[in-house]
């Protein structure tokens, strides 16, 4: 039913509504505040080029969190401001997109998170147009010589803009013949073609079920049954099999399966009962981690000791540099130590009650900053998450920092023996906040004005002065 009298906007109007469409890349909202009339306002954008999809992609809040740092807020204030999470704000800092299942980080990484649906998980399923479709097959991606959600997406914005098949086809670089097949066999709503749809009919389509073996094989489910109330485990039942049914193909079964059967298939008391069964008696299967599915402790990559330059390990060379943190009483306070390998001259950080990676990493720098270049040749810290920051600290201090292996606090042996000489100043269960920067300051001028044995009795300043003035 058309309009009695159509909606005439001026060209000044038209003209904002695009002006703020590329400057926030939210067509509805835009289209709301301006009083336009959507649909219009979607055809507006779609002539000068602005897709409606990425519109949808774009975080308003983030952008809006990164034009607050961007004019100098703390990270705190503009998270406050947009009211975001401590961890959303972090990520968008530091540049990290959240993917399904993964993070994609600025220097192009993507890590993948492990598969968490182990059968105790229940799936997550979408009702929709086209039928159910577990969630988790819909999101998965498997190849590039499938279409996308997002080239659907694409291909949407392109169909209504009435461009023809090989049009599409030659601006999303796919054959014409796919595009058509696309929109034959995806169409199935009165509103046209709809990407989402689309994508859970072609997934659907894609599946191929069949029943799991020991269940579509009587005799092997009974044998099995037996077998697991006799409180065999599963690896004996798939090996012993070979030996009782050596001529019958049919009666085999790996170790993997049986467990499959178990924690995936079998529902209710079949579970439960079969599950106690187990030397473990989970009725839920506990995974395994993966070393190459585990997530990083940092977003940039850790520097392992072993590529350390050897001339560290002989500490005949000034400047490299051993570093850790020493904890207050419960958890609540802390301060960083350096100590220089050669010289065991100590430097101590004053962090107070905040011990993020953040205030670690600005710590370091003030405690540093008066160094020569001389002495600025590598730092050895541990694996403590503390240390996130590196990169930022190595480029403002000219420092390579390198980590310790996970468990391995020998490889920085004269930091472990310096943070045993600071318990007598500071022992166990001491409020570290307690202390100023000017007494920190004061202990390590103290410590260092002690003779060691391992510097033929010299004291640590004495020695470090000595480098000073040759430098």
């Amino acid at each position: 039913m058309q309009r009695a009298t159509p909606r005439v906007y001026s060209p000044e109007l038209k003209e904002e509504f695009l002006r703020l469409v590329r400057e926030r890349q939210i067509i509805s909202t835009v289209a709301r505040e301006l009083g336009i009339h959507r649909p219009t306002a979607y055809a507006w954008a779609r002539k000068v080029g602005i897709s409606t999809s990425e519109a949808r992609r774009v975080n308003p809040r983030r952008e809006e969190f990164l034009r607050l740092r961007a004019a100098g807020l703390t990270r705190a204030e503009a998270r406050a401001r947009v009211g975001a999470d401590a961890r959303s704000a972090a990520d968008w800092d530091k540049g990290i997109r959240i993917i399904k299942r993964g993070r994609v980080y600025p220097d192009g990484r993507v890590v993948r998170y492990p598969e968490q649906n182990n059968g105790s998980v229940p799936e997550r399923r979408s009702r929709a147009i086209g039928g159910s479709v577990d969630l988790n097959i819909v999101e998965k991606v498997i190849d590039s010589r499938y279409v996308s959600l997002l080239e659907r997406e694409q291909l949407q914005d392109l169909h209504r803009a009435g461009l023809s098949i090989r049009q599409i086809a030659a601006e999303m670089g796919r054959s014409p013949s796919t595009i058509s097949r696309e929109l034959r066999r995806n169409t199935v709503s009165t509103r046209g073609y709809m990407p989402h749809t689309a994508h859970r009919l072609s997934v659907k389509r894609r599946a191929r079920p069949r029943q799991p073996k020991i269940l579509a094989h009587e005799p092997l489910q009974s044998y099995v049954q037996a077998k697991l109330k006799m409180k065999w485990s599963p690896q004996q039942i798939s090996h012993r099999l070979i030996k009782d049914f050596p001529a019958a193909p049919e009666m085999r079964v790996s170790t993997e399966t049986i467990y499959q059967a178990i924690y995936v298939h079998a529902r209710g008391e079949l579970k439960r009962s079969l599950g106690q069964q187990l030397r473990r008696g989970r009725v839920a299967r506990k995974p395994h981690r993966q070393a190459d599915a585990r997530r990083p402790r940092f977003v940039d990559p850790m520097n392992a000791i072993s590529n350390r330059p050897s001339v560290a390990d002989s500490r005949d060379v000034p400047g490299h540099w051993e570093g850790d943190l020493i904890i207050g009483a419960l958890g609540g306070s802390a301060m960083a130590t350096l100590v220089e390998r050669s010289t065991r001259f100590v430097m101590l950080g004053h962090l107070g009650r905040d011990r993020t990676a953040e205030a670690v990493r600005d710590s370091l720098i003030a405690t540093v900053q008066e160094l020569p270049s001389s002495l600025r040749g590598s730092l050895t810290w541990d694996q403590g998450a503390e240390m996130a920051e590196h990169w930022a600290f190595s480029t403002a201090t000219n420092f390579d920092v390198y980590f310790a292996d996970a468990g391995s606090p020998w490889q920085r042996g004269s930091n472990e023996n310096t943070n045993g000489l600071l318990r007598q100043y500071f022992p166990k269960g001491t409020d570290l906040a307690m202390h100023s920067a000017d007494d920190l300051l004061a202990v390590a001028q103290e410590l260092n004005g002690r003779p060691r044995k391992s510097l033929d009795w010299d004291t640590p300043d004495e020695r470090m002065a000595a480098l000073l003035k040759v430098s």
